[in-house]
């Protein structure tokens, strides 16, 4: 097996570029979170948006494989599981709690009334330890209703407990094979819904398992086998290929085949690029920003669209008028964002990482 020497996390070379993508994956969720609330076909606009998040399982599998694979041993579970922890969980805290709070004060919407405190308490409590707990009927049954992108939390936490317990002792052959399957069991899930885009509600639960477990390998493989893609395209044009994904025009015949080829070829490779390209100085601190500011965007932008969506119900806006109201609460949302990363969830990781040595 292909192992760079086991050198401590610090010294390990940074991904510039790929932390650049995960950024336009994140930007790409809310966009299309957007659309998907005032297009009744949000497929006509930006169609496979949602498959972001099986870009950023692809991308969790390689960078876990990448960062852990030659340190599990002397690092250990406990260690592992906590370094995870402090990294994801905090900002999992708080996009429940603001979920709640615009649960409660969105001035649009009071749908909240119809459940008693015991019923918030116990959608704020699994929320926070992300439990799937789909109650909320108007919000379609969504696994995390206060928070609705905690799905892709809890099975990317269900992902690295199986990396830590026993993916990384396996050969990568292993790995391969199991990633042959879970392509099988995604073209699956494909067939029979139509599309690879559940996973967030009850009724489709288990397509998360399929989605994740195939990404997730198939990233793994792209580290383990090596193939990092030397190139000069840099940050820009890669960007453009990863959106390209999204803009993939909907076919109601063929939707079942595009999606798998998008997941399972297309993804790992502009893993495998953004890996091995060379980046310009120029763009290294939009790849800093954007990578910094993905995750806390991902995981706190939903509480604005209940009540956009309330809102959009209730005010019936022009068309005029969402072409300045969504940009400037997508604004809002990344200015919500980097004050998490800023205030909040960097501090956190500072003192854990003073205090717990």
């Amino acid at each position: 097996m292909h192992h760079s020497s086991a050198l401590p996390l610090s010294t390990k070379k940074h991904f510039e570029v790929l932390d650049g993508l995960r950024g336009i994956a994140a930007l790409a969720v809310v966009v299309f979170h957007f659309i998907e609330m005032f297009i009744p076909n949000p497929e006509n606009a930006i169609a496979h948006a949602y498959l972001a998040v099986d870009f950023f399982f692809c991308l969790s599998g390689f960078v876990i494989a990448y960062a852990y694979d030659d340190r599990m041993q002397q690092l250990g579970i406990g260690q592992f599981f906590k370094a995870r922890l402090i990294r994801l969980h905090p900002l999992v805290v708080l996009g429940t709690i603001l979920g709640l709070l615009a649960f409660v004060f969105d001035p649009f919407g009071n749908q909240w009334h119809t459940y008693g405190t015991g019923q918030l308490l116990l959608l704020f409590l699994t929320s926070i330890l992300l439990i799937p707990y789909p109650i909320i009927g108007e919000r379609a049954f969504n696994n995390f209703g206060l928070n609705a992108p905690a799905w892709t939390l809890f099975w990317e936490y269900i992902a690295n407990i199986l990396y830590a317990l026993i993916l990384h002792r396996l050969k990568r052959k292993v790995i391969l094979m199991l990633a042959f399957v879970a392509v099988l069991g995604l073209i699956y899930v494909a067939k029979s819904a139509g599309n690879i885009s559940g996973g967030w509600s009850k009724d489709n639960f288990w397509h998360g398992a399929a989605r994740v477990a195939c990404s997730f390998l198939l990233g793994m493989c792209v580290f383990r086998y090596q193939l990092f893609i030397k190139n000069r395209l840099g940050f820009l044009p890669l960007a453009l290929l990863l959106a390209l994904a999204f803009f993939v025009p909907f076919n109601e015949q063929y939707n079942w085949l595009t999606e798998p080829i998008l997941v399972v070829f297309y993804f790992p490779l502009i893993i495998a690029l953004g890996a091995g390209t060379t980046n310009s100085t120029r763009s290294s601190s939009i790849c800093k920003f954007s990578g910094e500011i993905s995750y806390p965007l991902y995981i706190t932008h939903y509480f604005v669209l209940w009540s956009f969506l309330n809102y959009y119900q209730e005010v019936q806006p022009s068309n005029q008028t969402l072409a300045w109201v969504i940009p400037m609460l997508i604004l809002g949302q990344i200015i919500v964002a980097y004050l998490a990363l800023k205030l909040y969830d960097l501090p956190l990781r500072r003192w854990r990482n003073k205090n717990l040595h």
